[in-house]
């Protein structure tokens, strides 16, 4: 037995179903400056790889959020890992802040520059992903943002035989309502060769 929910019955809320249903959810904790120079750091958990070559990654905002007026204006923004020891932060920097107010000054996230784009990345993230806007859609009521990457940065010490370890950027994600999750337990599986 199943209950069918229909997606355009007023009654049904199809966000929080599909926040829910679509688990764990990796979050772009995205730093910009807009075209005032007012810096702005928010977490976006509709996020992922969009492109392996050229490499790109895409990030919906919900809304017209400060990210997106910004990504639009300057044409450039930063990815940043959200740790285990960043959460608290990250859901911090969700708060609904005026535009002329920098999230990462008002809840304490240091910023350092990046290497290739104009916009910081936050200093504490383990890695970070640079980006130029690709392009940009919108559907509905949210706008589909893809930046090509101009630039990887990841933390020496998380780095083993040249890629990051689990262990060492204890990311978190997104789950539904207000639920986080910890670092997944990892286990393996090798690709089969052959069908």
């Amino acid at each position: 037995m199943r209950t069918v929910f229909d997606p355009t019955d007023p009654g049904t809320n199809a966000y929080d179903l599909l926040t829910s249903i679509v688990v764990p959810r990796p979050i772009a904790w995205i730093t910009t400056v807009g075209a005032d120079g007012v810096g702005n750091l928010a977490p976006h958990s509709f996020f992922n790889v969009a492109c392996a070559r050229p490499p790109m990654v895409s990030f919906t905002s919900v809304g017209r959020k400060d990210t997106l007026r910004n990504v639009l204006a300057t044409e450039h923004f930063v990815v940043n890992l959200v740790s285990e020891d960043l959460a608290e932060f990250a859901n911090a920097s969700s708060a609904p802040f005026d535009p002329e107010v920098d999230e990462a000054q008002a809840v304490g996230v240091r910023l350092e520059p990046s290497d290739v784009v104009p916009v910081p990345r936050v200093a504490d993230s383990a890695t970070s992903i640079e980006c130029r806007l690709h392009s940009s859609t919108e559907l509905g009521d949210s706008h589909l943002v893809i930046g090509e990457v101009v630039a990887i940065t990841v933390r020496t010490d998380a780095l083993v035989d040249g890629r990051p370890t689990m262990d060492a950027l204890r990311p978190v994600s997104r789950l539904g309502r207000d639920e986080w999750g910890h670092s997944p337990e990892v286990f393996r599986l090798e690709r089969p060769r052959r069908a």
